[in-house]
């Protein structure tokens, strides 16, 4: 018998009604608790006699007319803390190996309906130290030694209206995280090393500082979100009651982990776009700079290719964000508001015409030169070369640019193939043969038209527009008429890019000097991996790229919604993973995060995201900003 007894009866009668013992409904033997001690529980300790009330005479066989139980406070001293508390009753151990860790909590009944998956708690060592753990598993089991699959059983709860949680255990399945020690800002964490007391009492962590020890996140860097479980967000007793997620941005622990790359992945409709620029916006605040090589400070620069003309528009601020959600956003330390230093550099493609009519942003146009098909021969390779057509290509290529210099057209060069005397030339000397010479000359002619050196400004003399400290330029190329024309402008400007980030002899010292982002959505179109040999120099210097980004101060910040498709050795270097909604098995799988959260990623609403970055912090669930912090959408 347990005060829980007491108490659930006391709300069922009023203290009147049938004789103790008396058979029928009412029966003990039913379980329902209609006994002498559930009469006695009715009227707070009294039993009515027999077909009277409490206060009536006792019955003759106690010989004393007149006189009362007496009553008796069943109220509980002190007062309940925690969720409820460790149990041994199937073990308690922590281990090495997860799979060899017990460590369950009976959780009481009044905080049951509060309990989820995923929710982080707090278990005190005696010596003040904490055990940070959250939920894995939440089961009913039977409290009493009965069974409750009978018919006289279920059609007794068919006929209830609530259900007796007294009857049942209600077991919390625990994984610890870490244990967690300390005060204020000294406060730090370690592994878990040692086992929890029974019956220590288990607590919601609801400590900002406990919260982010506990997970490793750290106090300052680039903000990603709110911490979530459930799509819920955690809440804690501080003022903001959220716990902001960031990802370090300095060099006191490591690398900054924007030169250490960043995938965005998420389906259509699941927020992608608005959370990139939310994320790029923190990356552009003026507070924000790194160092250089030869001492000073900089601030970053920031070159995204824009598939869908979205991107310009952080030059503008929010209308929908009101001074409310702007306060909000500078207590928390969240930049916002249009970024001014935005440039849309178009690429000017003959019968194409650039609207962009959504934005405010300076637009400047430029052309890819054919010059730089010298060191990326692959821009005019297109996709059918093989291993023994791409060296003839580059022998052509470096024989033409011999005689032609840096001012060479791809028109001239075209011209330049169809002269006989060279096939002729090169297939005696048996450097290429004139069967490879003309399938060369015909993948060269298979390149859309009207894309070098058109009449505009070559990108290689905007090296100090195309990369400014503190500045955004936004490569538009949804206006452009071909897949395969805004393969080569993407290409083009981020090998020059990276080129000249990773050159013992850059072609530009801005370049080369300024701490650089490069962001490209729907990437899974330009780094997939192929069975040519274009696509496998593409892959090539953006692996070697993404190697060297740490210490060349470049970094990648690649979105997409095929992640599978994004090639392996480009993605192994990717530390910092944002999934939102993706309903691709196969997407899923390939972002390897941890299996208890990719469980979740098909049924996140839009904004719910997963950030598996293991360099910065344990794998957690966020809800990213309701609005974008610039000008986003029509």
């Amino acid at each position: 018998m347990t005060l829980e007894d007491f108490t659930e009866f006391t709300d069922e009668g009023d203290g009147g009604g049938d004789a103790a013992g008396s058979p029928g409904d009412g029966d003990a033997a039913d379980g329902d608790g209609e006994g002498p001690r559930a009469a006695a529980g009715r009227d707070g300790g009294r039993a009515a006699s027999p077909g009277g009330d409490a206060d009536g005479p006792r019955d003759d066989r106690d010989g004393a007319a007149g006189d009362a139980f007496a009553a008796y406070d069943v109220e509980p001293a002190g007062e309940d803390t925690g969720l409820g508390v460790v149990s041994v009753s199937q073990g308690l151990r922590v281990a090495e190996e997860a799979e060899e860790t017990t460590l369950r909590a009976f959780v009481t009944t009044g905080n049951r309906e509060a309990v989820r998956l995923g929710k982080y708690l707090l278990i005190p060592y005696p010596d003040g130290e904490r055990l940070f753990c959250r939920i894995t598993g939440l089961e009913y089991a039977q409290e009493f030694r009965s069974d409750d699959a009978t018919e006289i059983h279920a059609r007794r709860q068919m006929r209830r209206d609530d259900f007796a949680e007294r009857d049942y255990k209600f077991m919390a399945e625990l994984e610890p995280m870490s244990v967690v020690y300390g005060e204020g800002d000294e406060m730090k964490r370690r592994m878990t090393d040692r086992v929890p007391k029974p019956g220590a009492v288990v607590e919601e962590a609801s400590d900002d500082a406990e919260i982010k020890t506990g997970l490793k996140i750290p106090e300052d860097g680039v903000f990603l979100g709110h911490l979530s479980v459930g799509g819920e967000k955690v809440r804690t007793a501080a003022e903001p009651p959220t716990v902001d997620y960031r990802v370090t941005d300095d060099y006191t622990d490591g690398d900054p982990l924007a030169f250490r790359h960043t995938l965005v992945a998420g389906g259509t409709g699941s927020g992608k776009t608005h959370a990139s620029k939310n994320v790029l916006r923190q990356y552009l605040d003026s507070d924000r700079t790194y160092p250089t090589g030869d001492g000073r400070e900089s601030r970053m620069a920031v070159v995204q290719f824009d598939p869908q003309d979205e991107y310009a528009q952080m030059h503008d601020d929010n209308p929908d964000l009101d001074d409310d959600f702007a306060r909000r956003l500078d207590r928390e330390g969240i930049a916002h508001g249009g970024h001014d230093d935005t440039v849309a550099l178009v690429p000017r493609v003959a019968n194409a015409t650039y609207p962009g009519e959504g934005h405010r942003a300076e637009r400047v146009e430029f052309t890819i030169p054919f010059s730089l098909a010298r060191d990326m021969p692959w821009l005019v390779a297109g996709s059918g070369l093989n291993d023994n057509q791409y060296p003839a290509l580059l022998t052509l290529l470096n024989r033409f640019f011999a005689d032609y210099g840096d001012s060479g057209t791809y028109g001239q060069f075209l011209s330049y193939l169809d002269d006989p005397a060279l096939k002729e030339q090169l297939d005696e000397s048996g450097r290429v043969h004139e069967a490879t010479f003309d399938a060369v000359k015909r993948r060269v002619r298979a390149v859309p038209g009207g894309v070098f050196d058109q009449d505009a400004k070559p990108i290689t003399e905007l090296d100090h527009t195309l990369v400014r400290p503190g500045g955004l330029s936004v490569v538009p190329t949804y206006h452009l008429p071909t897949s395969r024309q805004k393969e080569i402008v993407v290409l083009a400007v981020a090998g020059l890019l990276v080129d000249d980030k990773l050159s013992n002899d850059p072609d530009s010292d801005r370049i080369e000097e300024t701490p650089l982002l490069v962001g490209m959505d729907e990437a899974h179109n330009f780094l997939a991996d192929a069975d040519n040999v274009q696509a496998r120099k593409v892959v090539q210097k953006f692996t070697e790229a993404a190697k060297q980004g740490r210490k060349e101060r470049l970094g990648l910040f690649l979105i997409t919604q095929d992640p599978q498709d994004v090639a392996e050795s480009v993605f192994k270097q990717v530390n910092t993973k944002v999934v939102l909604n993706l309903g691709d098995e196969d997407a899923i799988s390939s972002v390897n995060i941890p299996s208890n959260l990719a469980g979740k990623v098909p049924y996140m609403e839009k904004g719910q995201m997963v950030v598996y970055s293991p360099d910065n912090s344990e794998p957690v669930e966020l809800i990213g900003l309701s609005k974008c912090v610039t000008r986003h959408g029509d």
